[in-house]
């Protein structure tokens, strides 16, 4: 299914949105377990795959839909769910020209401070 949320006008707004929503997406990559079941890697998959339908802006939701699907979530476990991610949103900034992340520091830079992993 196609994204069908609306275009976002409001360019104030769209952005602190796609902030937010980056924080959000990798701070759950980041907390992703590192030996995940196949439940857990079923849930996160989907959950990624309704994040790129429902997202509130329709031109971005198209756009991250399209990526997800030309490199689907690598779930495997917590490093590569969150390299992954890392690529997908530098494959975003490139688009909009903006300045690439390096990921080799995604871990520690989304770590929420939630504590030890149960």
């Amino acid at each position: 299914d196609e994204p069908f949320m609306p275009k976002m006008e409001n360019a104030t707004l769209k952005a602190e949105l796609g902030r937010a929503s980056w924080k959000l997406f990798h701070t759950i990559l980041a907390r992703y377990p590192m030996e995940p079941s196949a439940s857990q890697r079923q849930i996160t998959h989907d959950y990624l795959l309704l994040f790129a339908q429902v997202y509130p802006c329709g031109d971005c939701a198209r756009h991250f839909n399209k990526l997800i699907t030309q490199y689907p979530p690598q779930l495997t476990n917590r490093n590569t769910a969150s390299v992954w991610g890392c690529d997908l949103h530098n494959k975003v900034n490139k688009r909009l020209e903006k300045e690439m992340y390096d990921c080799a520091n995604i871990l520690e830079d989304y770590d929420c401070g939630c504590g030890a992993d149960e």
